[in-house]
């Protein structure tokens, strides 16, 4: 008995998970019984959190939709100029906090998005069964490179980073959520993430190195590992990377 098939035509940047000699974004998938638009998706490589719309033969389903022969089902990302709000989209709503957990992996991408204020989670310990557990109990949105992490069922808001270069990878993030005019630079501490706040000089002056202490006077400090943060050298190189990813991540004015 000859098996069911679909067709499925991927668009925009989930041809990103496509083989690279794939070019149209069409893929055959042959089956049997009737499996779940959702698991034949990632069957062709495309984790769901990277999904927004699913139409099969012109409609708008959900991921549960049970395939048929002769299926042809068009599969979309994110939308960020186009409202589609007549139709089905098959994402959960967005986070009322953009907050993150981010695989290690990405350690440096974690540092850069605290520099710019957001919460971002980044612990060497973590498992993957740790960070999805964290993305789903804490409301976090899992950022990865690994795409069999955000294909577990359990993950509803999860990103796979497509960049290679950390500073390539904060824009890359800051432009896919909108974020660049929520940024608010130098609010959180680099290593352990927690929220900095301005303290005293003398209460912390035994803890300066003599040229720090004799040349600077504004401090603050994390409460949660103690670590001191001050304007000098290193603050004038961190604060030109925050207004590079300012204004590369810009959306830009629209057309008069």
């Amino acid at each position: 008995m000859p098996r069911s098939t679909a067709s499925f035509r991927f668009y925009a940047e989930l041809n990103d998970f496509l083989p690279a000699a794939n070019n149209s974004g069409l893929v055959i998938r042959e089956f049997d019984e009737s499996p779940s638009v959702k698991d034949q998706i990632e069957a062709c490589g495309v984790p769901h959190t990277e999904v927004d719309l699913v139409l099969a033969n012109g409609e708008s389903v959900g991921f549960s939709y049970r395939l048929c022969d002769g299926d042809e089902i068009g599969v979309y990302p994110v939308f960020e100029s186009f409202d589609i709000a007549a139709v089905s989209k098959v994402r959960p709503e967005p986070l009322r906090e953009m907050r993150f957990v981010v695989d290690i992996n990405l350690g440096k991408l974690a540092r850069y998005l605290r520099l710019l204020g957001f919460d971002a989670l980044s612990d060497g310990q973590l498992r993957d069964t740790d960070l999805v557990a964290i993305s789903v109990d804490e409301q976090r949105i899992l950022l990865t490179k690994d795409r069999p992490l955000l294909k577990r069922s359990a993950v509803t808001h999860g990103y796979f980073v497509r960049a290679v270069h950390p500073e390539d990878q904060v824009v890359e993030v800051v432009r896919r959520f909108d974020l660049s005019r929520l940024i608010e630079p130098f609010a959180r501490c680099l290593e352990c993430n927690g929220l900095i706040e301005p303290v005293g000089k003398n209460e912390i002056e035994h803890l300066l190195e003599p040229l720090t202490k004799r040349y600077f006077d504004e401090f603050r400090r994390c409460p949660g590992c103690g670590r001191i943060f001050w304007r000098g050298s290193h603050h004038e190189r961190l604060a030109v990377l925050v207004e590079t990813v300012r204004s590369v991540a810009m959306p830009s004015p629209p057309d008069a």
